[in-house]
């Protein structure tokens, strides 16, 4: 039998004690329905003999790095709670300020590039009256999870299959109002300073771009939008801090105007905001 505290202690091998506490609540109030206070009662100790078996089965998992979200199988993301599994990345509280950057539009056209768990394309589906909501991502593993959260949100979003650096093949004949794109940015030269918890379980494919092309996928997708964007369209993109300057000064030199580089909470520049 573990109880909450053994559960608590043996996570701090792993994280530090605010994170080890912080997981072992979530996983006491999702896989046991017990709050913080049932658990200062004692009624962490009188829980089926098949839940101790779980959590036992939790830890041992958790204690190998394995991040949480995966282990529950779902992430919390502006209200909601989405369904996530090691095929896409687990959606971070940065993502959700990207979203709340977007502003809200009647009878819009949008396209979130690079969807994975279809967290960003949700969002805006639920956050704007009458829009069509497009989404794509290389990885068709990734868009039967965005397919299952948009079911389980009750929001129309059109998921197709589609390559970021060729957005031409699948998306030509369309035209949008809003771009939005969470992309790969992370350079393999990064990752020697990852948290083991990211580099072992998420998906590379989601992450990384190669150390010579840092705005690979900047550059297409800025590309295309500059051809797809209708009149004062707007492109949003979440981005690689070090690279700040150059993203907004290539989105600029593809004819965008108002290009605005936007910290996030923490004082880091990570959204460009631009108008066509």
């Amino acid at each position: 039998m573990i109880c909450y505290n053994d559960f608590r202690q043996r996570l701090a091998s792993v994280y530090d004690a605010a994170e080890a506490s912080a997981i072992a609540r979530l996983v006491y109030e999702k896989r046991c329905s017990l709050s913080l206070a049932d658990i200062l009662v004692g009624k962490d100790k009188q829980l089926s003999a098949d839940t101790y078996e779980d959590l036992e089965k939790t830890l041992l998992r958790l204690v190998e790095s394995e991040p949480v979200q995966y282990v529950l199988g779902f992430a919390e993301f502006c209200g909601r709670e989405f369904e996530v599994n090691p095929s896409v990345l687990i959606p971070r509280p940065e993502t959700e300020e990207l979203c709340r950057l977007v502003k809200p539009m009647k009878d819009v056209r949008i396209l979130d590039a690079c969807t994975g768990s279809g967290c960003i394309a949700i969002t805006l589906a639920a956050s704007m009256e009458n829009a069509e909501v497009w989404a794509f991502d290389i990885s068709e593993e990734a868009l039967e999870v965005a397919r299952r959260n948009a079911k389980s949100a009750d929001k129309n979003v059109h998921f197709l299959q589609c390559d970021a650096l060729k957005m031409e093949e699948k998306l030509d004949d369309e035209t949008f109002d809003i771009i939005v794109s969470n992309p790969p940015y992370v350079c393999e030269k990064e990752r020697i300073s990852m948290d083991r918890n990211v580099l072992e379980h998420e998906p590379g494919l989601a992450l990384f771009v190669p150390d010579d092309n840092p705005l690979l996928f900047y550059t297409a997708i800025t590309r295309y939008a500059a051809r797809h964007l209708r009149p004062n369209g707007r492109l949003y993109f979440e981005i690689n801090p070090k690279y700040a300057d150059e993203i907004g000064d290539f989105v600029n030199l593809q004819g965008f105007t108002q290009v605005n580089i936007i910290s996030d909470s923490f004082g880091k520049s990570r959204f460009v905001e631009a108008r066509i």
